[in-house]
């Protein structure tokens, strides 16, 4: 299994390198005076809605020139950006001063597009030697109106681009809009627009290999790090002093209970237990829907490898900003290379529980995940072609994706699922499983499992409630996130309350003579993920701008589906550490 593993990470990294590099028509982004340096127009937008993007000349621009598409990795594609030739030229070291880069009479129809886009706050996004920048199309006069019918809306037609250079490299790249030079769109009436652009060109000091560095400076600026370390040290306190008091008590407890339950042994054989020794008889019967168990610890078991691995590479550098697509490459190469770990697990563990048949838990291993996906996938693409937006794939695309599932992840799954099934592993229990289950006493309605999933999903959620708008500000909006080991700290402390919380839970479980904690004990890890999806709600109606149809379907159908994974792999967590701990107390006493 060993080997297995590390195969599996050799060729992640090895995949990885080879996609996730930043590429550029200069290869070498070293250029001549007057040498042609790449410029792509990418998408254009509405700034409230990160999801809704469309092409640049699905909007009526002029080009000055046949328009050129570049060739775009997966992880580009997935990511919505669908680059092509921009109508302006920014030769390099060549100074331009209001050159005309094309002309275009305007239709009423074309008017009444442009108009709706300013109305919204559309921006546009371009690439310029792979540095990213970004306009507003035009602007809203407000001033001294109060009906909205009284609004002027005018589009910029002059964007003035500077640009910084070192040597033969190009460093940096601004661009801002004559704000005296705009087109009146108020009315729909056909115009004649003449689109201009400026080139300034100065020298810089600033290295070729910190020309990035700007972008992640504003998520390390002095006022975001305190919040970010305020919210370490809140999360650390509350930790210490919630776990620390917990373990003090169930330390006290089983210190007291391993004294009683030896004392009874010794005194008085006839005596009747109580506790959780009364039903060791039952604690390791295994859970109903065995077979739905395995699949979903499997599951969870991957999921959790994957994040491992985003992180390992997170922190070591792969995902620097504006670094196109590498975070879906990144995952649709390590889930599909790590589906043999969910394969393993599940049949090893379905085998253990002495279920039979195995393959169809190893069909519902597969698509325990993968299913919600695909099919909340299928509903949101729909919805984008709808739109006519750039997150709608092309054909091509989701056959290589479907090529990977067919030919990747699908062989090393059933190959996983082999593994584990030949295994040959036998359930370690410690006390041997009565014939007849015993009856579980009746139980107050906060022992039930509803209230205990409450109750287990809120603390590891206020350990990261802080540290998760940042996140959202970050996949939902325009922020950039960069402090990739504050994040890695706040996934160890989720993970260590996630743990611990689901061991009390358990032990208070059983002391209460209740042994079906299998279900329980994964259902309270993972509730966690049911906190995150109700902050989603929180964030959409109280932190974000966003609107639109196309835009909260986006939102809360793929937050849907990330939080049923961290569900899967805070539930799988929860339970090996539950069973750990209730291996440990029952090795603890004689059973007879």
């Amino acid at each position: 299994m060993e080997k297995i593993r590390a195969w599996v990470v050799a060729v992640a990294i090895l995949a990885l390198s080879g996609v996730t590099q930043v590429r550029s028509s200069a290869s070498d982004h070293r250029y001549r005076a007057r040498d042609e340096v790449p410029l792509y127009a990418n998408k254009v937008g509405p700034f409230h809605n990160p999801s809704e993007t469309y092409r640049y000349f699905d909007f009526p621009f002029c080009s000055s020139g046949p328009v050129k598409e570049k060739k775009e990795a997966l992880g580009e594609l997935l990511n919505g950006d669908r680059l092509v030739s921009a109508p302006y030229k920014l030769d390099f070291l060549t100074n331009k001063e209001s050159e005309i880069a094309c002309k275009k009479k305007l239709t009423k129809e074309e008017v009444a597009k442009f108009r709706d886009a300013v109305s919204k706050d559309y921006y546009f996004q371009m690439y310029y030697d792979d540095l990213p920048i970004w306009g507003f199309l035009g602007k809203v006069d407000k001033e001294g109106k109060t009906d909205p019918s009284e609004y002027k809306y005018y589009l910029f037609k002059h964007l003035i681009f500077e640009v910084s250079y070192n040597k033969d490299r190009v460093i940096e790249i601004s661009v801002r809009a004559d704000l005296t030079a705009v087109v009146d769109v108020t009315e729909d009436e056909e115009i004649k627009v003449e689109f201009r652009y400026t080139v300034k060109w100065k020298e810089t000091e600033t290295s070729f290999d910190d020309r990035m560095k700007k972008y992640s400076q504003s998520s390390s600026l002095p006022h975001h790090l305190e919040i970010h370390w305020f919210s370490i040290v809140n999360s650390c306190v509350t930790v210490l002093l919630l776990t620390g008091f917990l373990a003090t008590i169930l330390m006290r407890v089983l210190k007291n209970d391993f004294v009683k339950y030896a004392h009874d042994e010794e005194s008085a054989e006839d005596q009747e237990e109580t506790g959780w020794k009364y039903i060791h008889g039952d604690v390791f019967r295994y859970p109903r829907h065995k077979s739905l168990f395995a699949a979903a610890l499997g599951s969870g078991t991957q999921l959790f490898t994957l994040a491992t691995f985003i992180f390992i590479l997170a922190l070591v550098g792969v995902f620097y900003p504006y670094n196109r697509g590498a975070l879906f490459t990144a995952l649709v190469v390590i889930y599909a290379l790590t589906s043999g770990i969910a394969g393993y697990t599940a049949a090893s563990f379905y085998c253990q529980l002495e279920g039979t048949n195995w393959v169809r838990n190893l069909l519902l291993t597969g698509s325990l995940f993968c299913g919600p996906l695909f099919l909340t996938f299928c509903f949101l693409n729909t919805v984008a072609i709808v739109y006519k937006a750039t997150a709608a794939l092309p054909f091509g695309t989701i056959v290589v994706i479907f090529l990977i599932w067919a030919l990747v992840t699908s062989p090393l799954l059933v190959l996983g699922g082999i593994a584990g099934k030949n295994s040959k592993a036998e359930f370690q229990a410690p006390c041997r499983t009565t014939k007849y289950p015993r009856e579980i006493p009746p139980l107050p309605w906060y022992r039930k499992t509803l209230p205990q999933m409450a109750m287990a999903g809120f603390l590891p959620f206020s350990a990261i409630y802080i540290e998760l708008y940042y996140i959202f500000a970050s996949v939902w909006g325009h922020r950039i996130y960069t402090i990739y080991s504050i994040l890695f700290i706040v996934f160890i402390i989720l993970l260590i309350v996630t743990a611990f919380i689901t061991v009390a839970l358990t032990y208070f479980q059983l002391a209460a003579e209740d042994h079906e904690w299998w279900w329980r004990s994964f259902l309270c890890g993972g509730s966690t993920g049911l906190f995150i999806y109700a902050y989603c709600l929180y964030y959409y109606y109280a932190r974000s701008d966003m609107s639109g149809f196309m835009q909260t379907s986006f939102f809360f159908g793929y937050m849907a589906c990330i939080c049923y994974g961290f569900f899967l792999m805070l539930g799988a967590v929860g339970f090996r550490a539950a069973l750990f701990f209730v291996r440990h107390i029952y090795r603890s006493i004689k059973c007879e």
